[in-house]
């Protein structure tokens, strides 16, 4: 999987998909592009722009995801239908979006029945043969770390990522059993960017706060996933490989003091 890639959540028309994967194609190599099929933009853009790029299939890391609403016994029709919709011959990532059941609450016990069935059905369609797909889970907090212990060879977990939420503990749960680490909002959900903690690193690096955040996470080797729809501003995420932060500004715990005394994020 590249360290950088784009995400595309909340990008609801084609229009915006457009021109959010053709700025991508144009400046991010190696790619990953995150596509979600739940969101019904014509994915027909990525297949009409790569050639334009001089770009095949297998130029690109494409992820796309299990809709909680298909968790559990539909789960292998919301698979085929994500390969359907984004018509590319094959996923490289199948992320299961949420550790629950659309319509459940987080505690019903029907949940990990639905995750263990799901896990069950898409492994099916994600390995079948010699295709190059890979399952994975998506994980919104460290208290779902027992998911991934449920399920046999993830090859991937993403989850918030920042240096508000090191995720210490599920890191080094990934780390034990080989499982690809991935970060989302690394931004803190556009947050940080206004940290005067973050700010002051920019400033002295010459970077942009974005900038800052995101080599934080590569620096680790942690992939990022930064979405934008601003042609711009993701030529400015993708420039987070010629510069590199010192371990001081590494671990800058001003950044992190709030969540400390929460006890959200370990010292």
């Amino acid at each position: 999987m590249p360290l950088l890639g784009l995400g595309t959540y909340m990008l609801l028309s084609p229009e915006d998909v457009y021109l959010a994967v053709d700025a991508a194609l144009a400046g991010y190599r190696p790619l990953t592009v995150q596509l979600s099929t739940r969101m019904k933009p014509n994915w027909a853009a990525l297949k009409e722009l790569l050639p334009k790029h001089g770009l095949t299939r297998e130029d690109v890391f494409i992820t796309s995801k299990l809709d909680p609403k298909d968790q559990g016994e539909r789960a292998m029709e919301g698979a085929l239908h994500s390969l359907s919709q984004l018509d590319l011959g094959y996923i490289d990532l199948y992320l299961i979006h949420e550790p629950g059941t659309e319509g459940l609450v987080v505690t019903d016990q029907r949940n990990p029945g639905n995750r263990a069935q799901s896990w069950a059905h898409i492994g099916g369609v994600a390995c079948p043969g010699e295709a190059k797909g890979h399952r994975s889970v998506q994980l919104h907090t460290s208290t779902h770390e027992r998911t991934a212990a449920e399920l046999q060879n993830p090859s991937c977990i993403a989850t918030e990522f920042h240096p508000r939420l090191c995720q210490t503990e599920l890191r080094s749960v990934c780390d034990e059993y080989g499982v690809c680490f991935q970060a989302f909002s690394s931004l803190g959900k556009g947050d940080l960017v206004t940290n005067p903690v973050v700010m002051e690193v920019a400033k002295n690096c010459k970077r942009t706060p974005a900038q800052v955040l995101l080599r934080w996470a590569v620096q680790q080797g942690v992939p990022v996933i930064p979405k934008s729809s601003n042609p711009d501003r993701m030529k400015d995420n993708a420039k987070i490989f010629d510069f590199t932060l010192s371990d001081t500004d590494m671990d800058r715990r001003q950044i992190r003091l709030g969540f400390i005394k929460s006890g959200l994020i370990d010292h």
